[in-house]
């Protein structure tokens, strides 16, 4: 990431430090609203098939939780890089049969850019994505609560 300039005293210029202080925004951060937001594009899974398939078996055999009540962990398949003022974000998706690749992903990237730099008032550099599967939908285990994802978002 090339904001080693941010780190080094041009603090006065962003929107999270001014003269009575500074806001820091943790990894974590980013990576919940990177997730989220990519889940609330249609057909689109986060942390691929191989990722969600193996979360359920193995929440199945031991039973444990991976995500909230409300749904999985947005988390899996999401990587970031966050700096001063900047982020970058890395994410792994699967999308359903029958989608544009290029158009899905670039909703995913436009979305995961408005919603990070709204929310944490960071510049978002670079959104890579990595399309590990193609599903139908009923290879989707975790659509149903893909949809909760999104309607939470709308209410929010």
């Amino acid at each position: 990431m090339t904001d080693q300039a941010n780190r080094s005293g041009q603090q006065g210029q962003s929107a999270l430090s001014s003269d009575r202080g500074s806001v820091t925004i943790d990894d974590a951060v980013v990576k919940k609203i990177a997730g989220i937001a990519a889940q609330e594009v249609e057909k689109v899974q986060v942390g691929g098939g191989t990722s969600a398939a193996v979360g359920g078996f193995l929440g199945s055999v031991t039973g444990a939780v991976t995500g909230s009540s409300s749904g999985p962990a947005p988390t899996s398949g999401v990587s970031v890089e966050v700096g001063n003022e900047e982020a970058a974000v890395d994410l792994t998706v699967a999308l359903e049969y029958g989608v544009a690749i290029p158009r899905t992903t670039e909703a995913v990237r436009r979305n995961v850019i408005n919603r990070v730099e709204s929310l944490t008032g960071l510049r978002v550099t670079e959104v890579n994505i990595t399309v590990n599967d193609v599903q139908f939908p009923e290879e989707r285990p975790m659509l149903g609560q893909q949809e909760q994802v999104k309607q939470q978002a709308r209410q929010g």
